[in-house]
């Protein structure tokens, strides 16, 4: 006997209603797919939103009115018109730079960014004990400028050139004194690297601030300074020290007739302190663009340049992965010259 086939029969609104039913199944499952892929895309898909989505911070870790400062609030204007948000310019000293780079490095809102120096890429020599990888825990953003260290000495001083102190330190090895804004800064680094090329003792006297330091020279209680061109500019001005080389690889427009370090004593010296924008690590790549064109454009505005050059600093040349470069080069090498000389700032 033959089988009858088996049919399911539906009316018509029962057909409709199921028809409804897989619809809504459809979509349901249409929603469910596109959440779980925006939830494994993440915020570099076409739906993210447009970085940033706040004001932006920009965390200086150092004392307001330096240079370094100076700088940062010189560009904020310019970035707050080329990300249209507000830029805060906040000062956050303490130890070194340590405090202020510190917060930097824990932010999470994606918005926080650190102006800092060449001293940067040292202070993991110099205090092993800190919280963060300065290489690590941070991107190199965009190079802003670089502020020349100058040798100077009292007005009233014997030596007329670098290879004056370097001669005379060799005949009484230890005797000159040098003083700097403390142990790791910018000016007792300099002058470290300066004695170690020269092979000379030199007696390092650390001041609380480049201030104190340069009252000492101008009275002649030491004999030699590093310092920067917006410190020493005004005594230079008044005739109270004398320059006799600046530290850095090409001559500087402050005093386009004083020579380099290279070129008056030690060929293979030369230290060109940097100024830069850096990001923690988990900033947007479209952020890092961003900020990093911006200040590219307003490094050549002239304005820019005219406010820079009144506070002695040069615009830094170079772009992110220059600036990555750099860093990773002076880690490496200024680290293995702290070592060597067991330069330690706790």
């Amino acid at each position: 006997m033959m089988k009858r086939p088996f049919y399911v029969c539906f009316s018509r609104d029962e057909a409709l209603t199921s028809a409804v039913s897989l619809r809504r199944i459809i979509n349901m499952m249409t929603v469910i797919f596109i959440v779980a892929f925006l939830s494994v895309a993440g915020p570099s898909t076409s739906f993210a939103k447009a970085w940033p989505e706040r004001p932006v911070r920009i965390v200086v870790p150092f004392p307001p009115g330096g240079a370094i400062d100076t700088m940062t609030r010189i560009l904020a204007p310019y970035l707050e018109a080329g990300l249209k948000k507000s830029v805060v310019v906040e000062n956050r000293a303490g130890a070194g730079g340590i405090i202020g780079t510190e917060a930097v490095a824990r932010s999470t809102d994606g918005h926080t960014l650190l102006m800092t120096a060449m001293g940067h890429v040292m202070v993991p020599a110099l205090n092993p004990k800190i919280s963060y990888d300065a290489l690590g825990d941070f991107r190199a953003l965009a190079p802003v400028g670089v502020v020349p260290n100058v040798v100077v000495v009292p007005a009233n001083s014997p030596y007329k050139t670098v290879q004056d102190i370097i001669d005379a330190a060799k005949a009484d090895p230890g005797k000159l004194t040098y003083g700097s804004a403390g142990v790791g800064s910018s000016l007792h680094m300099t002058a470290a690297l300066f004695a170690a090329k020269a092979g000379i003792e030199l007696t390092h006297v650390p001041y609380r601030g480049s201030v104190a330091a340069m009252t000492d020279l101008v009275s002649g209680r030491i004999d030699i300074m590093f310092d920067s061109t917006t410190s020493v500019a005004p005594f230079v001005a008044d005739g109270r020290i004398r320059p006799l080389a600046v530290a850095t690889s090409a001559r500087t427009k402050a005093f386009p007739d004083i020579p380099t370090i290279a070129e008056n004593a030690l060929t293979d010296y030369a230290v060109d302190w940097w100024y830069a924008l850096l990001a923690p690590k988990d900033l947007p790549q479209e952020g890092l663009q961003k900020v990093a064109a911006i200040v590219a454009e307003s490094l050549q505005d002239p304005k820019v340049r005219e406010s820079f050059a009144a506070i002695k600093v040069e615009p830094m040349k170079g772009n992110t992965q220059s600036l990555s470069d750099t860093m990773q080069r002076d880690s490496n090498e200024w680290g293995k010259l702290i070592r060597e000389l067991n330069i330690q700032t706790q």
